[in-house]
């Protein structure tokens, strides 16, 4: 079984993407968010082959993610702990249930086409790890063949240095690793701007182009 899990946040004001506040108050940037969740949600319904999960935090909030997720979902509750800590359970969790190989991806990059999933796992046929680095020193995902933990340790999490501690921590395993091309997540008004201008340049009528980020950005009045 290839198992694919979003590591989601309930939208709550004030609790998700704190950093656009400001620009946007904290109900927009929950807005936003929910808008992001939603289109990393539907990317894994096209996704053919792969057993779909969302990992959600906090863990009150199971009977808020089943009410989103197509039934084909699983929803886990994520750990208590930082983000390697919680990464590393969300893995242990699908590999216990089954998986012979798992990737986990952000819910903070709704433009992110499908096929960069589908790669991962295409790669993960020979690499150990699969590694798709984000523009600021992150990732938008990371797969593996197996649990490893100590994938996870010791990585100073929100920094520029996420990814490349990453490889480091893969090569001290002696485990082969795989970067995809690069991808952006939206974190800053920066990225916020950047996300606006990617929305109003998509092509006309194409319903599976982030429509729910397109959505909420047209309601919080930021793509006029």
């Amino acid at each position: 079984m290839q198992a694919a899990a979003i590591m989601a946040r309930m939208p709550v004001p004030g609790q998700v993407k704190t950093r656009l506040v400001p620009p946007l108050t904290p109900f927009a940037a929950a807005r936003l968010y929910a808008g992001f969740l939603q289109d990393s949600i539907d990317r894994l319904a096209r996704i053919d082959g792969i057993r779909p999960f969302v990992a959600y935090t906090p863990s009150g909030a199971g009977e808020f993610f089943s009410g989103i997720v197509p039934p084909e979902f699983s929803t886990v509750p994520q750990t208590n702990g930082d983000l390697g800590e919680r990464l590393a359970a969300v893995s242990e969790t699908l590999f216990s249930r089954g998986a012979t190989a798992a990737v986990l991806c952000d819910s903070d990059s709704p433009t992110l086409p499908g096929r960069y999933i589908r790669e991962a796992f295409q790669r993960l046929d020979e690499a150990d790890v699969v590694i798709g680095p984000c523009n600021d020193g992150g990732y938008y995902l990371i797969g593996m063949r197996r649990h490893i933990p100590r994938l996870f340790a010791g990585i100073p999490w929100s920094s520029a240095r996420v990814t490349q501690r990453t490889i480091e921590a893969a090569e001290r395993l002696d485990l082969g690793v795989s970067l995809l091309e690069p991808w952006h997540d939206v974190d800053t008004g920066a990225d916020l701007d950047r996300l606006c201008h990617e929305v109003r340049a998509a092509a006309p009528g194409d319903e599976t182009f982030a429509r729910h980020t397109r959505r909420a950005l047209a309601e919080l009045g930021l793509l006029m």
